[in-house]
């Protein structure tokens, strides 16, 4: 005890302070920031909560599916006759790229290499997932196309007997190429080894993954009663898009065995299951489908906030740089852009475009980037005068390094915090369409469910109102107490005037 307190002094002369005795090493500006977000309890709940709903959007298919773990095929003399594990072989590429990117690249941000900064790492973290999720968009599209194609050539590479894996090669090495050239704070020839390890990652991951699916689960549930079959289940066995006519809108904790017309299924492993929050008016399960709708919802408010940053800080970035006519002709685009009602033009596309999760996160981010490209304006007009950049204009760098290196990370800070605040918003325009019923095919969402609360049966059925809603709400509120308590934090007026 004694020799820490003679380690640091209770009162320092100035000759002492000179020297830098007593003095604490000076925090960065985001590590100091990060500290005071943190000491907001509406910042650390909404941080909570956001990283719930992360890890049940990347773990949903192992904590909420039909297809059973391990599914053994028993014998009549009781022996295995066959061994097969349905929900590895249900899992889609994506799946497979999320769970990878948590279960390593988390903890290599957290606990990695003390060499490259954290904010380098989630950098280079999330520019990789980026190039993997590019590789299987872009193969789809690829397969896609080749259908309806007139290239005989292309027709054949998608009808190889061992799948079309030249396809999925050509959109790995076009995903590969432009991570490679896009700067993530690595040395060329560590970018080459994680753009490449990334490529064959995701080349494996579309070749081999697949999503089958049980032809039939009620046979195999009458076959696991009967003794004809053992299998383990996840913790929730059902799945969003798994229904039933006979289990319409029933009551949170309704145990299956308790429900009518469902005699086949008493005293079997399936009838001691309970849906715990409730099933909807199809017969689905609605925890089932609250934890796959987290992916829905944080995929579209991550992706298409993503692009809305992109193209503002760019569009932003030159009107703030250039000035004068390109400024005066920029800003007319952002004015045209302003005046388009982004929802009603998701409800167009959702009659004339197919109704997927690309195309929704595509329009949103086409039509909300003028709040990013207003802000990198407003501070790239402050900064350029300033004597870094100056500076970086004398010594005859060229305008790319000028923007990118010196004035973008100056200038950026309060696109960062707004982007909170856009994400939201996305997710309340995602719901909306859902609501509506001009949501994505095929994909559990919040929004559907709190419209099934009274359009099918008629009566008010309260779960259905209250779970999705409550989901919607704490998910806008958490995005909106984290940017905010982020704008409070960067804002020395806003510190200021606090104290």
């Amino acid at each position: 005890m004694s020799e820490t307190l003679a380690e640091v002094p209770q009162s320092v002369s100035g000759v002492e302070v000179m020297r830098g005795i007593g003095a604490r090493e000076a925090k960065g500006f985001w590590a100091d920031a990060w500290d005071r977000v943190r000491a907001r309890p509406g910042a650390v709940f909404g941080i909570a909560w956001i990283s719930m709903m992360g890890f049940f959007a990347v773990f949903a298919p192992l904590l909420a599916n039909a297809h059973p773990i391990v599914l053994d095929r028993i014998a009549a003399d009781g022996s295995v006759e066959s061994r097969s594990f349905p929900l590895i072989a249900h899992l889609t590429p994506t799946d497979w790229l999320l769970m990878a990117g948590a279960l390593i690249g988390v903890p290599w941000v957290f606990f990695g290499s003390a060499a490259l900064g954290r904010s380098v790492r989630i950098t280079v973290l999330a520019a990789l997932l980026v190039q993997g999720g590019a590789t299987i968009v872009l193969s789809q599209v690829l397969v896609w196309a080749s259908d309806g194609s007139s290239l005989h050539w292309l027709r054949n590479w998608a009808r190889l007997d061992g799948g079309p894996w030249p396809l999925i090669a050509v959109a790995a090495l076009l995903s590969a190429s432009v991570a490679f050239v896009v700067p993530i704070i690595l040395s060329p020839a560590r970018r080459m080894i994680a753009v490449a390890a990334v490529a064959l990652f995701s080349f494996a991951l579309v070749w081999s993954a697949g999503s089958s699916t049980l032809v039939n689960h009620e046979m195999l549930v009458l076959d696991e009663s009967a003794g004809r079959a053992r299998a383990v289940w996840t913790l929730i066995p059902w799945s969003p898009e798994y229904t039933r006519s006979d289990m319409v809108a029933q009551a949170p904790g309704t145990q299956v065995s308790d429900i009518q017309h469902l005699d086949s299924f008493r005293g079997t492993p399936f009838g001691s299951r309970r849906t715990w929050l409730g099933t909807d008016a199809l017969g689905g399960d609605v925890l089932a489908q609250l934890l796959w709708a987290c992916r829905l919802s944080i995929s579209i408010g991550l992706v298409s906030t993503g692009i809305s940053v992109l193209i503002g800080v760019t569009i932003g970035a030159l009107m703030g740089y250039f000035g004068g006519w390109v400024d005066l002709l920029l800003y007319r685009v952002v004015e045209i852009f302003m005046a388009v009602p982004t929802l009603f033009v998701l409800i167009v596309a959702a009659g004339v475009l197919p109704r997927n999760t690309y195309v929704m996160m595509a329009i949103i981010g086409i039509f909300s980037w003028t709040g990013a490209a207003r802000f990198t304006r407003a501070e790239f007009l402050r900064i350029r005068q300033m004597d870094f950049v100056q500076a970086a204009q004398a010594t005859g760098l060229p305008v790319r390094s000028v923007l990118m290196r010196h004035m973008l990370p100056n200038g950026v800070t309060p696109v960062l915090v707004d982007t909170s605040f856009a994400i939201a918003a996305a997710i309340t325009i995602e719901a909306t369409l859902s609501f509506l019923g001009l949501g994505p095919d095929g994909q559990a969402s919040w929004g559907k469910m709190l419209s099934s609360a009274t359009a099918a049966t008629g009566t008010f059925v309260w779960w259905l109102a209250v779970f999705p809603g409550l989901a919607i709400f704490l998910s806008v509120l958490s995005y909106n107490l984290l940017g905010e308590a982020m704008r409070d934090a960067i804002d020395p007026k806003l510190r200021k005037a606090a104290h």
